[in-house]
């Protein structure tokens, strides 16, 4: 009998650890761009139409508190989520490759990426960076947002003009704001 219910207890506990770090608010965070004397200095991190972007006044996401127009993330093992208390997850991913050029954009549920999901870290700076790399911050069409890249090796990537490399700031948050975030 006492067996069994160690088997159980042990059991419950690789359960929970397996369980994805959405549920948990101790590590969710938004993300503000530093670049000191350039238009992009202070803007929140946004997620909308499977992009990140930097200061997008409405990213028209589904949320708990839908006046608050940024996005808060979370970090599990190397992979870069949207937060959502209970929502399906919506994941980050970076294509690198000559194509893609260092795009960032998301996925919900199990849709398949076009990239990398893994290699997200906050640096000793309190900075969010891919690879070990700071990001790239390109002016946008969509409302004066800006588009963020991952640093792929491309001064202007995805034939932009007049990028600029950023510090990702990370914010710590203990109130997330559980969000679903519009697609393509």
């Amino acid at each position: 009998m006492q067996f069994k219910t160690l088997v159980l207890a042990a059991s419950a506990a690789v359960t929970a650890s397996a369980l994805p770090a959405a549920n948990s608010t101790a590590n969710t965070f938004g993300v503000v761009s530093i670049h000191s004397g350039n238009a992009v200095q202070y803007a929140a991190f946004n997620a909308a139409k499977g992009s990140i972007l930097a200061g997008l006044p409405h990213q028209n996401a589904s949320c708990d508190r839908p006046k608050e127009q940024s996005a808060t993330f979370y970090i599990d093992d190397g992979a870069l989520f949207l937060y959502a208390a209970s929502a399906t997850p919506q994941e980050i991913f970076v294509d690198a490759s000559g194509m893609g050029q260092g795009v960032i954009g998301y996925t919900t549920g199990a849709q398949s990426a076009p990239g990398e999901r893994k290699g997200w870290a906050i640096d000793s700076n309190n900075h969010l960076q891919f690879g070990g790399k700071d990001l790239i911050a390109c002016p946008n069409s969509i409302e004066g947002s800006w588009s963020i890249w991952a640093d792929a090796g491309y001064a202007n990537p995805g034939y932009n003009a007049n990028c600029t490399g950023i510090a990702a700031r990370v914010e710590k948050t203990s109130n997330p704001n559980s969000c679903l975030y519009t697609q393509q």
